[in-house]
């Protein structure tokens, strides 16, 4: 039997936005929109834009919190201890050197890994559609 499709369905179906399955480390490194992928993510270096200049998604559920500068202190540290021991169980240098190495580390890489470490985040937390927890007082 064939159901013909009528006019008021096929406007519904052809207004609808279908937007492919992007992964939020790949749109998270590059800063952008975890729906569409081409609107920028940030208004400055950490500030979440409002909307995406693109698709219009509102960026309020945007709630990354302290979770990006955890995991970033984590990496850095550990990366920069691990460089200050390499230079000084390999070569023994004099105190300036770790001074050389350890700073421009220890600022640095930080300063690299935090945004897309956020981005990664808050694309994460829309595509799995997390919320604050609530509690149901009914039961």
């Amino acid at each position: 039997m064939f159901f013909p499709i009528t006019k008021p369905i096929l406007e519904s179906m052809t207004d609808q936005n279908h937007y492919p399955d992007l992964s939020p480390v790949s749109t998270g490194l590059k800063g952008k929109c975890p729906r569409c992928g081409r609107g920028s993510l940030f208004n400055g270096f950490l500030e979440i834009a409002e909307k995406c200049s693109s698709c219009e998604l509102d960026f309020e559920f945007a709630d990354a919190g302290d979770g990006a500068t955890w995991f970033v202190m984590v990496i850095a540290s550990t990366l920069t201890m691990g460089a200050v021991l390499w230079v000084e169980f390999s070569y023994q240098p004099a105190y300036w050197v770790h001074a050389l190495v350890a700073i421009p580390l220890a600022l640095g890489l930080p300063l690299l890994l935090l945004r897309p470490g956020k981005a990664i985040l808050v694309n994460q937390q829309y595509k799995t559609e997390a919320a604050p927890g609530q509690i149901d007082l009914d039961k």
